[in-house]
């Protein structure tokens, strides 16, 4: 525990089960307005009886954004806007409390900043000259680039319409009137190992692990450290990368290979790829310089060969093509260190494996001629869809001593964080750590498909986890007609109540019809 003590006197890594002080200090201040919203709808309390009234957002993109949205207007249409101490989100969700946040007590003008929040995302979309700038920002600025770098700037960018570069820390004193911010993600390793917690949480204040209790100042979240002394300081992430790690449920998904390598494809082939190498017109004047043309094309050729691959289709010709390219750019001096192999398509799991070492091998190839900009952010790209690499981060519990922490916390110099979503689509593990003594939880869950998924994976889960949470019934009838609300009451535990947004009496007799898929620009 010495490493903890001594950290915990640093002010940057806190391991302990209990709120920081700022969060505190705003609990006692927030439930004054708590107190006095429940007396002007009538409702009796005392000081030290106020309740403290959680609302979580779940994932479902653009529809969890805007559905957020309009359920806090009407929360404050109600009067009961005020009754709320934390907002947690996840995935789409942070992606409207992200926009919630830019504005100091937004609460208390929610239509003004409702208006400017759908003119907005109603508008046009971020130029791809913005969005090259910005990912060359974030290939230069930091130590670990991954692929939530390119969702932050391909995809998050065209739901939200827009490259928030302010940090959260910053807001730390502009929401005195408006509920508690946390934003969740997963702990990719811990999920996958089902070791350790995987449930992590940031707020203004601090980033960390929701039950193990160990947190970093959030503006340190990123930086690298050792055995609980910091050893190089990364810029704290912007609240467009922030959206990117929260709303990338696709991230865990192999089917959305397909689709990125697509994406990407047409990234390659942009046009603003050949203005951003422009400055590079004198290269072409130089007879021994390397013809930047071919390096596009065998980059293009090889997002074609992964997607051949992905679909089952010999990429036998496109292997071929790329060879004889690569072949002229050495002047027929050096071969691609990847051998020839005939690919059995049938073996996915081999044929993925193979495609992995090819890819690295092309990009690690193509450096040694193109090792400046863009070329090595695409290089990048590449390589981390071949490494299916997300949301890399330092690991601040690196080479620590710490009974509390599980080992896999603590043996690791990096970490992967992903969208929660992809292990439980609402931030319930968060807003029930101990010592945030919630009363009550207001679920509002913008799932396309099993409208008590979620609230029925979250009793489980507890259970498992000896969290008080009450027992969930839900009637037969309902499963395929959900009704407006649902309440669940417990004996030492939270109430929740659970309010699915296609049900009865939102879509009547036409809820099937309701029903859409997630909405992608791709």
């Amino acid at each position: 525990m010495g490493a903890s003590k001594s950290l915990e006197s640093s002010g940057e890594v806190r391991i302990k089960h209990s709120l920081i002080k700022n969060e505190e200090e705003f609990v006692v201040k927030r439930k004054k307005a708590v107190l006095q919203c429940l007396k002007n709808l009538k409702i009796s309390c005392s000081r030290d009886k106020v309740p403290h009234i959680a609302l979580l957002g779940s994932g479902g993109g653009q529809r969890a954004m805007v559905g957020l949205l309009g359920s806090l207007v009407q929360l404050d249409k109600a009067g009961l806007l005020d009754c709320i101490l934390y907002l947690s989100g996840v995935s789409g969700s942070t992606w409207c409390m992200a926009s919630l946040y830019q504005e100091p007590d937004w609460s208390t003008k929610l239509d003004t900043v409702k208006n400017k929040i759908i003119e907005r995302i109603s508008g046009p979309g971020v130029s791809w000259g913005d969005a090259m700038a910005k990912l060359k920002n974030y290939y230069y600025g930091k130590d670990l680039f991954s692929l939530t770098d390119v969702w932050a700037v391909l995809v998050v960018t065209a739901f939200v319409k827009e490259i928030d570069e302010h940090k959260i820390s910053e807001q730390q004193d502009q929401h005195n009137k408006d509920p508690f911010p946390i934003y969740t993600m997963i702990d990719k390793q811990c999920k996958q190992q089902r070791d350790g917690d995987p449930w992590f949480e940031i707020s203004p204040h601090e980033a960390g692990y929701s039950l193990t209790g160990a947190f970093v100042d959030t503006s340190s979240f990123g930086s690298q450290f050792d055995n609980g002394l910091k050893k190089k300081q990364q810029d704290e992430i912007d609240m467009l990368y922030l959206q990117a790690l929260c709303g990338s449920a696709l991230a865990d998904g192999q089917e959305i290979r397909n689709i990125l390598w697509k994406r990407i494809k047409d990234f390659f082939g942009h046009s603003i790829l050949r203005i951003e190498t422009g400055m590079f017109e004198e290269i072409g004047k130089d007879p021994n310089s390397p013809p930047v043309d071919k390096c596009y094309q065998v980059l293009m050729e090889l997002a074609d060969m992964n997607l051949s691959v992905l679909n089952g289709k010999d990429p036998s010709e496109i292997d071929k093509s790329i060879r004889t390219k690569l072949k002229d750019l050495a002047g027929g001096k050096r071969q691609l260190v990847f051998p020839v192999q005939k690919l059995n398509l049938a073996d996915k799991e081999a044929a993925q494996l193979y495609m992995k070492q090819y890819t690295m091998d092309v990009c690690n190839y193509l450096n040694s001629w193109f090792s400046f900009w863009p070329f090595d952010v695409c290089f990048s790209i590449c390589k981390c869809m071949a490494l299916w690499l997300w949301g890399r981060k330092y690991d601040f519990l690196h080479n620590m001593a710490d009974k509390a922490v599980p080992d896999a916390l603590l043996e690791s110099e990096t970490r992967d964080y992903i969208d929660a979503g992809l292990l439980l689509n609402s931030p319930y593990l968060s807003v029930l750590r101990k010592e945030r003594n919630i009363d009550l939880i207001i679920s509002l869950d913008f799932s396309e498909g099993d409208p008590f998924m979620t609230v029925r994976e979250s009793a489980e889960t507890c259970n498992k986890l000896k969290i008080p949470f009450p027992e969930v019934n839900i009637p037969n009838e309902d499963a395929k007609k959900p009704k407006d609300f649902y309440v669940f009451k417990g004996k030492n535990a939270p109430t929740v109540m659970h309010i699915p947004l296609f049900n009865l009496g939102n879509c009547g007799g036409k809820f099937r019809s309701y029903h859409f898929p997630e909405f992608f620009f791709f």
